[in-house]
C-alpha cells in the first residue's frame, strides 16, 4: 500500500476523523451503557465492549468510517445466557462469536450481501431511524418543557450552524454548549452520569471463568451462533449503507473477520458482544468522517472519557444526546422513499415496508432482513415466470410436433413447461427445442424428465435439441430419462 492509500483509507481528512470520533465517543456512552441495562450486566461491560470492538475493527475491518460497539441488537441475545449462567459464559459466548464470525469470512459469507435487494436495504434503513428516534422518548415525553425547549434548541444549532461554519461538527458544538449551559445555570436534566457508574480503572486480560468442556460448549454455542449471525447482519448492512453515503466501496469479507476479531478481543477484556452501529456510523459520517482514523479515534478517546475525564461526562445533560440522535433518525431515514412509493414497482414498495413493520414490530433485525429477502425472492421468480412460454407447430408430412420454449425453466415454471404438453395427441414424434430456454434447478429438470418419460410411455419418441452447455451439465447429472432403466433406482423406472 503505497502512502497516498494509507492516508486516504486512514486519514483522508485528519482533524475532520478527530472531531468526528470526538462526537461518536460521547455518543456511545450513554448508548454502551443504555444496552448492557438491557443485557443485565454492569454497565463497564458495555464501555468496555464498545473500546475494545471499536479499535480493533477500526484496524482489522473491511469498512472505513463505519463505527462499531456494543449494541441493542446483540444486548437482546444476552439476557437469557447471562440471568441463567452469570457474566463468564457471556464472556466465552462472546469469544466463541468471534471465531464463528471468522470462520463466515473464509466462508465468504459476506458476498451474500449481493443477494440483498435495494428495497431490503432501504426497509432496513427506515426501520432503524424509526427504532432510533423511538429511543429516545423516554428521555423526552413526559419529562417538562425545560426538555423538549432543550432538544429544540440543540436541533437548531445541529442544523443551524453548519449555515455559518462546518470546521467544527456541529453535534459536538452542540453537546458542549449545552453541557456548559445546564453547568453554568444549575439546570435540572437528567444526565448521563443517572444512566449508570462509569468504570474507574483499565479493561485487563482474562480467560472466560468455565469449564472448558462439552456442556459449557452447548450452552454457549446457540448464543454464539445467533450473535454471530445477527452481529454480521447488521454490520454488513450498515457497511452497504455507509457505503452508499460516502460513494465508495467495502470488503464485506473482511468486515466478517474484522467483526470477529473485535468480538474476541473483547471477550477476553471483559466485555460483550457487538456490531457495527448504524446510529453512530451516521453520526462520524455526517460529521466528516471518512477514514479508520475516525473509529480508532473514538475508541479510544471514548475510555478517556470514562477514565480520566468520568466527572465531566456524568455532567452531559441527556437532551443534548438526544438531539444528536434525533439528527441521526432524521438523516438516516430514507425520505425519499415515500415519495416513491407510488412511483416504484408495488412489489419493491411492498418488500420495503414489510421490512419495516417486522423490524419495527419485533426490534428483530434479522427477522426483517429476512422476510425482505424471501419476499424479494418470491417476487423476482413471479417475475422472470412472467417471460416462460411453450408454443408448437405440427408438421402434417412428418406428424412431428415441435414444442419451443422459451425463458427460464425452474421451481415457478416448472408445472407451465408440464401443462403445455398434450400427452393425448397421436403424433409419431415429438421434438422439444430449448434454443432460447435455461434450466436452472432439479424441479425444472423433474419436469422435463416428467414430459420426456410420458411421452415415451405413450410410445412417442422425443428428441431434445438446442440444450445450451450449461443446462446439459445439470440435466445429465440430475435428470433419469436419458438413463438406462436399470441404471435407475428401485421405484423411479
Amino acid at each position: 500500500m503505497t502512502l497516498s492509500q494509507w492516508r486516504a483509507e486512514w486519514a483522508p481528512k485528519i482533524t475532520r476523523d478527530l472531531l468526528a470520533g470526538t462526537v461518536v465517543a460521547l455518543a456511545l456512552i450513554p448508548e454502551a451503557i443504555a444496552f448492557s441495562i438491557i443485557a443485565g450486566v454492569d454497565p463497564k461491560l458495555g464501555l468496555y465492549a464498545s473500546f475494545w470492538i471499536a479499535i480493533v475493527t477500526a484496524i482489522t475491518g473491511g469498512r472505513p468510517a463505519m463505527i462499531s460497539a456494543a449494541t441493542g441488537a446483540t444486548a437482546l441475545v444476552m439476557v437469557t445466557l447471562v440471568r441463567d449462567h452469570g457474566v463468564d459464559y457471556l464472556f466465552a459466548a462472546t469469544v466463541l462469536t468471534g471465531i464463528a464470525q471468522i470462520i463466515a469470512r473464509f466462508l465468504r459469507l459476506g458476498d451474500l450481501m449481493r443477494f440483498v435487494s435495494r428495497s431490503v436495504v432501504t426497509g432496513f434503513v427506515n426501520a432503524l431511524a424509526i427504532l432510533i428516534f423511538l429511543a429516545q422518548l423516554p428521555e423526552i415525553v413526559g419529562l417538562g418543557w425545560q426538555v423538549y425547549a432543550m432538544v429544540g434548541v440543540g436541533l437548531a444549532i445541529i442544523y443551524g450552524l453548519p449555515r455559518v461554519t462546518t470546521i467544527v461538527p456541529s453535534p459536538l458544538v452542540t453537546i458542549v454548549l449545552l453541557t456548559a449551559f445546564t453547568m453554568a445555570t444549575g439546570a435540572q436534566f437528567h444526565t448521563v452520569g443517572d444512566m449508570g457508574q462509569l468504570p474507574t480503572d483499565f479493561p485487563g486480560f482474562a480467560l472466560p471463568n468455565v469449564p472448558f468442556n462439552l456442556e459449557t460448549l452447548r450452552i454457549v454455542l446457540p448464543y454464539a451462533l445467533t450473535l454471530a449471525m445477527i452481529g454480521l447482519l447488521e454490520s454488513l448492512m450498515t457497511a452497504a449503507i455507509i457505503d452508499e453515503m460516502t460513494d465508495t466501496t467495502s470488503d464485506k469479507n473482511r468486515e466478517c473477520s474484522g467483526q470477529g476479531l473485535g468480538n474476541i478481543v473483547s471477550g477476553l477484556f471483559g466485555g460483550m458482544a457487538g456490531c457495527a452501529m448504524i446510529g453512530q456510523s451516521v453520526i462520524n459520517v455526517s460529521s466528516g468522517g471518512r477514514g479508520r482514523l475516525s473509529c480508532l479515534w473514538a475508541g479510544g478517546f471514548l475510555l478517556f472519557l470514562v477514565l480520566v475525564l468520568g466527572d465531566w461526562v456524568k455532567q452531559i445533560p441527556m437532551p443534548a444526546l438526544v438531539a444528536v440522535m434525533v439528527m441521526v433518525s432524521i438523516n438516516t431515514f430514507q425520505w425519499g422513499s415515500l415519495r416513491t412509493l407510488v412511483t416504484h414497482p408495488k412489489s419493491s414498495s411492498i418488500v420495503m415496508l414489510a421490512t419495516v413493520i417486522v423490524v419495527v414490530f419485533t426490534h428483530d433485525l434479522a427477522k426483517g432482513v429476512l422476510v425482505g429477502v424471501i419476499l424479494s425472492g418470491l417476487f423476482f421468480a413471479q417475475k422472470v415466470s412472467r417471460f416462460f412460454g411453450v408454443a408448437s407447430a405440427l408438421d402434417e408430412e412428418t406428424g412431428t410436433r415441435t414444442y419451443t420454449v422459451t425463458g427460464e425453466l425452474f421451481f415457478a415454471t416448472a408445472e407451465a413447461f408440464h401443462t403445455a404438453f398434450d400427452f393425448h395427441e397421436e403424433a409419431r414424434a415429438v421434438v422439444i427445442d430449448v434454443h432460447d430456454a435455461h434450466f436452472w434447478d432439479i424441479t425444472g429438470i423433474n419436469a422435463l424428465d416428467r414430459v420426456v418419460l410420458k411421452f415415451r410411455h405413450h410410445g412417442v419418441p422425443v428428441e431434445i435439441i438446442g440444450m445450451n452447455q450449461a443446462s446439459r451439465t445439470l440435466v445429465e447429472r440430475l435428470g433419469r430419462h436419458d438413463k438406462p432403466a436399470a441404471a435407475l433406482p428401485a421405484g423411479r423406472h
